[in-house]
């Protein structure tokens, strides 16, 4: 693994220990990194109406949207579990808005670092371009 990967890896973990997590103790972190190299990060944030709660990659995404960034390089997501998580469907959908299906996700299994690209955990996403021909 590259140094730049390892470090948005490391990236993520530092984000484990500020999940708020009081119902599933399930914590994920996730990093996401721009094009010119800057890094968010982003935890779970758990609210008694779940669907209220907040996912790590989505904290990531908003706070760099937020700042202005909107192209992006790379995702690290890790749990505290280290089981291999994955972004769920709608934070699959959330980074579709922003990244090219090439976007490289690293999730980690245990001590691997196991790299998908968002097109391969979405395909056939709906897109802007999706919408544009359904107008047609």
């Amino acid at each position: 693994m590259s140094d730049s990967v390892d470090a948005l890896v490391e990236a993520a973990e530092s984000a484990l220990s500020s999940a708020h997590v009081p119902y599933s103790e399930y914590r994920v972190g996730a990093a996401l990194e721009t094009t010119d190299g800057e890094v968010f990060v982003g935890c779970n944030i758990e609210n008694a109406n779940y669907s209220n709660s907040l996912h790590a990659e989505e904290v990531a995404i908003s706070e760099a949207v937020k700042r202005g960034h909107t192209e992006f390089e790379r995702l690290a997501v890790v749990s505290g579990a280290r089981d291999g998580v994955t972004p769920c469907g709608m934070c699959r959908q959330t980074l579709v808005e922003f990244c090219s299906e090439s976007l490289p996700v690293v999730c980690v299994d245990g001590e691997e670092h196991v790299t998908y690209t968002l097109g391969e955990l979405l395909p056939a996403a709906i897109s802007e371009e999706t919408l544009t021909e359904s107008e047609q």
